[in-house]
């Protein structure tokens, strides 16, 4: 984007939300938070190869935060389609810590970071 001659700097990210209430160890949040990675590239990508684009090139900005629960999870997943901002969610298959079908991780993004921050921003580090 050029702006009065200078370049200007769109932010983009990707945020990666990870529910806290289902107490998952270290190495099964890890991939729960790589899951949802993918996946959110990969709707990005289907709409909006323009912002992949833009988002590797400036170094693929990732923040993990934490859900409180299912309940916040739902509020978010509401306020991101309302905002028609891409993301996709990570249902566990059941095979290890938590419930087949569980809903652990949600993906966003990558999109612009003000948009994101308008949704997220209050939400703690994981």
């Amino acid at each position: 984007m050029i702006k009065n001659g200078e370049e200007a700097v769109v932010a983009i990210k990707q945020v990666i939300l990870l529910r806290k209430d289902l107490k998952m160890g270290a190495g099964k949040a890890a991939a729960q938070a790589a899951h949802a990675s993918v996946l959110s590239y990969l709707t990005v990508l289907k709409k909006h190869p323009d912002i992949i684009k833009e988002w590797i090139l400036s170094g693929q900005t990732k923040i993990v935060l934490r859900l409180k629960d299912g309940i916040e999870a739902e509020s978010i997943k509401k306020k991101l389609s309302a905002a028609k901002i891409p993301f996709a969610v990570v249902t566990d298959a059941g095979r290890t810590q938590v419930a087949p079908g569980t809903e652990t991780a949600i993906g966003v993004g990558p999109y612009y970071a003000d948009k994101l921050d308008s949704i997220t921003g209050d939400l703690q580090l994981f």
